[in-house]
């Protein structure tokens, strides 16, 4: 199944580093299938209050999402994102192609 890393980073401290982390992060990606899904961008906001960058990197599974995440690649250059900005990371799976909304029902 589909999995996401996600980050709302809330402060970015676009200097040297943060250029440095974006200039390393697309070949961390590559041997674990990731790709941006959402990177950034103006939100249309329709409720509640948003400030932040909202990142979605798309894995083919879970394990491949851990796999990059603690990758000696990406561990390399994740202090250039972690000293210099702040916000929430994680990972998640997605839903499959048949859910529906009441299947979380299921799990209460």
């Amino acid at each position: 199944m589909t999995a996401y890393a996600v980050g709302h980073l809330t402060e970015v401290d676009t200097g040297p580093a943060i250029v440095g982390y974006l200039e390393g992060i697309d070949a961390t990606l590559a041997p674990f299938s990731g790709k941006f899904r959402i990177h950034g961008g103006q939100p249309e906001k329709l409720e509640g209050d948003w400030r932040g960058h909202l990142i979605v990197i798309e894995f083919p599974d879970i394990e491949a999402a851990r796999a990059w995440y603690a990758s000696p690649a990406y561990r390399e250059i994740l202090d250039l994102r972690v000293r210099n900005s702040a916000g929430h990371v994680f990972l998640i799976e997605g839903a499959s192609d048949d859910h529906r909304a009441t299947d979380v029902l299921k799990d209460a």
